[in-house]
């Protein structure tokens, strides 16, 4: 090799060291200006000023701030033990309160005392009340469930009078036991639309998924059909540049931030957009666990295999899914802003299903003083009697979950649970562990799925009844998300839940006693001392 050659490579291993040593610092000033480090310094900032305030008053006023706080401590502490809060609520914020009472009186006061979380919950109201005249029960549908003493009666009285949605009949559903299965669907979906599409996420994220959906909505806007996309504001702040919904906007997308994380404390933050839900027409609607990410689709490797499912409905049971988009968009408006409900809501002309059992769209939110997602998995389990197969990714429930699925368990009923085996969240898994033997003891089936994370959020019992929507076995997902699902009864799609089920739990390993007893110790530890606060987690 001549001098010359040995220079020009040299000479070009140099360069691209330097390029990427100059890519290095590029990432590392985008990451210390990105918006995310912004508001968290921001946060600090306040916490650290709002301390040294209080530190200041303390040295000064000592024994009158200490009296004073041991007394707010006292009336908060009877206030919460005569609350009608989740008793498992009650003992995480009683533990703060007895041991550090002024920092729990503080704190408590921070999070309960929340102005913008009652603003939102009064808006939603009023968009339900303006929404209720367009979704009155079907009287035909509950003459039949009448006639044949269906035993979902009772349930979709409690929905249709607590929630606000009908039960129906005349809805397809199709089922997806994965993002890749049912991602080429919602984009024939989107690419077929001929008036409007609806589309809520909890998460958003650029690359090859949301790029193939971006490219079909811009062509529907060019088109003239009305988009509306509304996305969770923490997601907004991870992964997506400042400004993008104008950004949106601009291309005739008419975009929304749900409760945008800001650089203040405010404890209404913690209340996050978790549903799923994708409409067309009016005619065509999609809920699951699957977001717009890659990974969720399998396109990138995160946490193994992510399993998720989803659904598709076609048919009269639609509508409800439009009116929670509806109700939720418009939320954070003025009252004198009044939607067309009558063009999105007025069902339009849909083929018949025969055969289809019915099918029931429901949500849940934090700010409706019902505990709806809950109930639903309650009456499930209360209901089984020959099975129950739960997917869940989380699992952190309060003490009617744990009960209903002992009980199921020791009345008969094979009560199996799938969980992921490999976690997104560590600490939280290691408290989904903490619970593992109470269940098993009791015959609860535990399995993990080997391949990678389970992110699909589904029951299915006695081959009658599934559900299948956003709605975690966690504190999070039951009470302080906004969360969406669809419950199918007598519905054929049910079969394909249950099969997808044991095909799945062939990939998993059964965790029984030995292996509790095997976990490792400092995560066993783990999850027990910070099992006190899962209702935070």
């Amino acid at each position: 090799m001549t001098s010359k050659e040995e220079k020009r490579k040299l000479s070009k291993k140099e360069d691209t060291s330097k390029k990427l040593k100059r890519n290095g610092i590029n990432a590392i000033i985008h990451f210390l200006f990105s918006r995310i480090v912004l508001t968290v310094v921001f946060l600090v900032v306040q916490i650290v000023l709002f301390w040294a305030i209080f530190k200041q008053v303390n040295d000064k006023y000592a024994s009158v701030v200490l009296y004073t706080l041991n007394i707010l401590a006292a009336i908060v502490i009877l206030s919460i033990i005569n609350s009608d809060e989740n008793p498992a609520f009650k003992l995480t914020w009683m533990l703060p309160l007895c041991l550090f009472p002024a920092f729990g009186v503080l704190v408590y006061i921070f999070i309960r005392v929340n102005p913008a979380r009652f603003g939102m919950a009064k808006g939603l109201e009023y968009r339900i009340r303006e929404s209720q005249r367009y979704l009155r029960e079907n009287v035909e549908v509950t003459a039949h469930m009448e006639r044949e003493k269906e035993p979902i009666r009772g349930l979709a009285y409690y929905i249709q009078h607590q929630n606000g949605f009908p039960i129906y009949e005349n809805t397809e559903v199709t089922y997806y036991k994965s993002g890749e299965d049912a991602f080429p669907a919602m984009l024939a979906a989107i690419r077929g639309a001929k008036d409007f599409i609806f589309l809520e996420y909890f998460i958003i994220n650029p690359g090859e998924v949301w790029d193939a959906v971006l490219a079909e909505l811009k062509e529907k806007a060019k088109e003239g059909v009305e988009i509306r996309l509304m996305y969770d504001g923490f997601n907004s702040i991870l992964t997506l540049p400042h400004g993008y919904a104008g950004k949106l906007t601009s291309m005739g997308i008419k975009t929304k931030v749900f409760a945008p994380v800001m650089p203040m404390l405010s404890s209404h933050q913690n209340y996050r957009d978790h549903r799923k839900i994708l409409v067309v027409d009016g005619k065509t609607a999609f809920t699951g666990g699957v977001n717009l990410a890659d990974e969720y689709m399998n396109v990138i490797d995160r946490f193994g295999y992510w399993k998720d499912t989803a659904v598709r409905l076609n048919g009269d049971a639609v509508k409800s899914f439009s009116a929670m988009f509806l109700q939720m968009w418009n939320m954070t408006e003025k009252a004198e802003v009044k939607e067309d409900y009558v063009h999105y809501l007025i069902e339009p002309k849909q083929e018949r299903h025969e055969n289809v059992g019915y099918v029931m769209a429901y949500n849940d939110s934090p700010s409706n003083g019902r505990d709806i997602a809950e109930e639903v998995y309650l009456d499930i389990l209360n209901q089984a009697r020959k099975y129950v197969y739960i997917m869940t990714p989380y699992f952190i429930p309060e003490n009617e979950i744990i009960t209903a699925l002992c009980f199921a368990a020791q009345r008969g009923v094979d009560v199996r649970l799938m969980m992921p085996h490999i976690p997104d969240k560590r600490v939280v898994f290691d408290i989904a562990h903490t619970y593992y033997p109470q269940l098993i003891m009791a015959g609860v089936k535990i399995y993990e799925f080997l391949p990678g994370f389970v992110h699909a959020k589904s029951f299915v019992s006695d081959d009658n009844v599934a559900v299948v929507g956003s709605i975690n076995l966690d504190f999070r997902s039951l009470y302080t998300h906004y969360e969406c699902a669809a419950y199918f009864y007598k519905n054929p799609a049910i079969l394909d839940v249950k099969k997808d089920f044991l095909q799945t739990q062939e990939e998993c390993m059964n965790f029984g006693l030995e292996q509790c007893r095997t976990y490792p110790f400092i995560h066993r530890l783990l999850g027990r001392v910070f099992r006190i606060f899962g209702p935070l987690m």
